[in-house]
């Protein structure tokens, strides 16, 4: 677990309580950037997507966001030290994701929230930076009802196309406090690639793309895991697929 003053909370949702207490003075910097549109037909955010900022500050990430000649936004930042800016309203569509899909959404734009994360995509994330991200989620689940499964990585929507937030990425911390869908493996040998279909992962067509596929579901559910296609990816697939089915 992440840290000391934690460790007796026994459930997520103990720890979730306890780190909005700690957060909920925590100012909101307001950046605003005029990189935005209107959510296209009607949509609502029904989707979280996670990113790293790949830069080396968070004033940089800031700063480029914020820049009408680079045409790309979030809705929120979050820096190392875990202080979170407030780039686009929530109402309006966040120019963060481009091109992909996640189940039956194409437009991830319009139906998304998109929250930058300070992190080169070569080292942890920090804890302080976790400790933000776990109450801006909690925040922004219950204002929307975004779903645990609808919580993803830029690579999930656009495998090969993105890397982040990548293997570093403490999927784990979410799934303990409910924000992220189970990362759970049952011996079941099931047709691997309709159970990615089943989570929301696009079908690949070529071989090249098989192998985005599977080094993104990896980097959410099977970090540990590489090489070829194999019995660990199978069987998390599996297991995937069987606690949302519970879910529903």
């Amino acid at each position: 677990m992440h840290c000391n003053f934690l460790k007796n909370l026994k459930t997520g949702g103990q720890i979730v309580k306890k780190l909005n207490q700690l957060i909920d003075n925590l100012k909101i910097i307001s950046k605003p950037s005029p990189n935005f549109g209107i959510r296209r037909d009607k949509a609502y955010p029904s989707i979280i997507v996670l990113h790293y900022t790949a830069m080396e500050s968070a004033d940089d990430a800031l700063e480029r966001l914020c820049d009408p000649e680079a045409e790309v936004s979030s809705h929120y930042l979050i820096d190392e030290k875990g202080q979170i800016f407030f780039l686009v309203d929530e109402e309006n569509r966040a120019w963060h994701a481009g091109e992909g899909s996640w189940g039956d959404c194409e437009d991830i734009n319009s139906s998304s929230i998109g929250i930058e994360l300070s992190n080169s995509g070569e080292a942890p994330f920090s804890f302080l930076l976790m400790q933000s991200l776990v109450f801006l989620i909690n925040k922004i689940t219950n204002r929307w009802n975004i779903k645990p499964n609808n919580i993803i990585g830029h690579s999930d929507l656009a495998p090969g196309r993105k890397k982040d937030p990548g293997r570093h990425f403490d999927w784990a911390w979410l799934e303990f406090l409910e924000l992220a869908s189970k990362s759970v493996s049952i011996n079941f040998d099931c047709d691997f690639w309709r159970n990615l279909e089943k989570i929301g992962y696009m079908l690949p067509v070529l071989a090249s793309q098989k192998l985005d596929v599977i080094e993104a579901f990896r980097a959410r559910h099977c970090q540990n895991n590489y090489g070829p296609l194999n019995e660990k990816d199978i069987f998390m697939a599996s297991g995937v697929v069987k606690l949302l089915k519970n879910s529903i």
